[in-house]
Formats: structure tokens, sequence, C-alpha cells
């Protein structure tokens, strides 16, 4: 299965049950990235991080992810 995060193409190797939005994250970003604030959309529409276990993805999905910049 192929998903796309932020244009990225990531290959997941099928598994007997669908992957979530949380399993995902924790295959393909870094930890450091995994303990971040961000917002998710999953091809264009916004996913809480409540939901993240219970949303599936499918193949050729996006999933865009937004993370805040700190600065002045």
């Amino acid at each position: 299965m192929n998903i796309y995060i932020n244009g990225n193409a990531f290959e997941l190797i099928n598994a007997a049950e669908p992957y979530s939005i949380d399993k995902v994250l924790a295959k393909t970003l870094p930890l450091s990235q995994q303990q971040q604030s961000f917002a998710l959309a999953l091809n264009g529409d916004f996913v809480g991080q409540a939901d993240y276990g219970n949303t599936h993805v499918s193949d050729n999905d996006s999933i865009d992810l937004l993370f805040p910049i700190v600065g002045g």
C-alpha cells in the first residue's frame, strides 16, 4: 500500500488489518516529530487526534501534517 505524507511517498506492507492513522504515523515519522503538536488532514479533511486510532487509510491516500513554527 502506498500513502503520501506531505507529498512524500511511503510504502506500507499490506497487513491483515487496515492501518489506522496512529499506526501510519508510528511507522513513518521520527519519534521527535511524533511528540510534537501538529494538525493533520487526510485527503484534505481535518482529523482530530482523538480519531487517529479509528480512522483508517487506504492505498494512495494523502496525509498532510502542519507543524507550528516557533520563533519571532
